[in-house]
């Protein structure tokens, strides 16, 4: 006896239709899994067995084979148990093998035989649409999530019993629906607000112009100066996100199972930390099982990176391809996988390994040397990829004090937005969206300046020491601060203001 059941499985952020097939044989009673299963999917007959016993059904004492197709993917997780019951059932004529076809079925099974949700719904809720499935069968944990998708029958049930009963038709489960506008537009808000920064101003400034421009960001100052503060806050003043990046982002924190049960969709864009302790596979994704890092996990938002020379050069050298990419590839022997990555990079150092470089109250303790080695942890190529360099000193008393407030997130998120805007008219039809991509065919065309812009230019690159990397980053936050004041034409306080954003290109510490 053989029944198929329709699955999914992960590929990246992606996923796959999977065939599981369960053959009932006689001879001695066995269980065996077949089709590149992992660990937890092997281990899933004893789930199984226990699931349907205690659900009250029978379990055959036959030969059982599970083939999962297409044998050459690797399939991973629990999500198999529910699949492999209902294959079971239908093999003994328990299930009704009709509805088998029009729904695909995920879930992991407890003991008792209740679901326990998955990772990566909503990919596979993607994958049953593009392959004109009816619908989806999964835990009620998980439905929400899957009904974003839309044209989709999302059914969300709480035990194996339930799902056999449907299938039966002697039991009807509504389907699953959201309201993705008012979810969409609800998710919106940010907790955090540039208003609750006092002083500070310059860092604020440059703050607006890299998120105008998607340029990356490095701050440098002493301890307890705010860089944190402001990092954390940045994401309140970029672009609100679209539906198609919601959906990317959703796609790869369900794959990692980051996603909370409560959260069917991530409206606000990401912001991650993680500490300088942290591998180079954490970072970039990787391991056994490939999993997304740390550059994904912050796709379409912001990635920061504090106390920036304390992370180990091997991790902080992985990032140049993805931050150049937008996209991070992890090879292995059986399959290649690739995350985005496309990010907004914001580091935060101190200017000296105690801290107080040029701090006007303590003394700095570090000699030349030392001050030198702590800074060159940082190498070229990566320091190349940061546009914005900016200082953040520590703020005064009087700044403090001041009960006045700020100027509000929403109120720079206006003028980012009508800049980005503009950018999005300028780049149209090409690849290009803001101006941190531009390549130096797009700087030679759009980043023309006039005569006394060229004389400074050519001035300050000559007395400084700026390298041609340098100029073209100058080049490109000029562009973007030109089009944050509505100007057509790169003016000289346009180049002033974005050689102010050199600090750590010069020939002197």
């Amino acid at each position: 006896m053989l029944a198929k059941v329709l699955s999914s499985a992960l590929i990246g952020i992606d996923a796959i239709i999977v065939d599981v097939e369960v053959d009932l044989a006689p001879g001695l009673p066995a269980f065996a899994t077949v089709g590149l299963p992992d660990g937890a999917v092997k281990e899933s007959k004893d789930r199984v067995r226990a699931a349907l016993k205690n659900s009250g059904y029978d379990f055959p004492a036959r030969r059982i084979t599970a083939n999962l197709a297409p044998a050459d993917i690797k399939k991973e997780g629990a999500a198999y148990d529910l699949p492999i019951s209902i294959g079971i059932l239908a093999a003994t004529g328990t299930v009704n093998p009709q509805k088998l076809t029009q729904y695909t079925l995920l879930g992991e099974l407890s003991l008792d035989g209740s679901l326990k949700p998955i990772r990566g719904a909503l990919s596979m809720a993607v994958a049953a649409k593009r392959t004109g499935l009816n619908g989806i069968i999964l835990p009620a944990d998980n439905a929400a999530e899957a009904a974003v998708v839309e044209g989709l029958e999302i059914i969300g049930a709480t035990t194996l019993s339930q799902v056999v009963e449907f299938l039966g038709g002697r039991e009807q489960i509504e389907a699953c629906r959201i309201d993705l506008e008012t979810l969409f537009s609800s998710g919106c808000e940010y907790g955090e607000d540039f208003s609750e920064v006092k002083g500070q101003e310059s860092a604020k400034r440059a703050m607006e112009v890299a998120a105008s421009g998607g340029h990356n960001m490095l701050m440098i100052g002493p301890p307890g100066s705010g860089k944190t503060m402001l990092a954390r806050r940045l994401p309140s003043i970029l672009p609100r996100m679209t539906f198609d990046e919601a959906i990317e982002t959703t796609k790869i924190f369900s794959v990692s199972g980051l996603l909370e049960q409560e959260c069917a969709l991530l409206a606000v864009r990401p912001f991650r930390a993680p500490h300088h302790t942290i591998s180079d596979v954490g970072l970039i994704g990787g391991g056994t099982t490939p999993r997304p890092g740390e550059v994904s996990l912050a796709h379409n938002g912001v990635l920061f990176l504090d106390e920036l020379p304390e992370f180990k050069k091997n991790v902080l050298e992985v990032l140049r391809q993805p931050l150049e990419d937008g996209r991070v590839t992890i090879s292995r022997s059986l399959v290649s996988i690739t995350y985005p990555s496309r990010l907004m990079l914001v580091a935060a150092m101190n200017p000296c390994p105690c801290g107080y470089l040029s701090d006007p109250v303590h003394a700095c303790t570090c000699t030349p040397v030392s001050i030198h080695r702590y800074r060159s942890r940082i190498s070229g190529p990566l320091l190349d990829r940061i546009d914005i360099h900016v200082e953040v000193p520590a703020v005064k008393y009087r700044e403090l004090s001041d009960r006045a407030d700020a100027e509000s997130s929403s109120v720079i998120a206006g003028r980012v937005a009508r800049s980005r805007e503009l950018q999005l008219a300028r780049y149209r039809g090409t690849r290009i969206h803001c101006n941190a991509q531009m390549t130096p065919r797009f700087i030679k065309k759009y980043c023309e300046l006039d005569a006394t812009g060229n004389r400074m230019l050519e001035l300050v690159t000559d007395r400084l020491g700026f390298s041609a990397r340098t100029y073209n980053r100058i080049l490109k936050v000029a562009r973007t601060i030109a089009d944050l004041a509505g100007s057509e034409q790169i003016r000289e306080q346009h180049i002033a203001e974005a050689i102010q954003y050199r600090t750590l290109d010069r020939k002197t510490v």
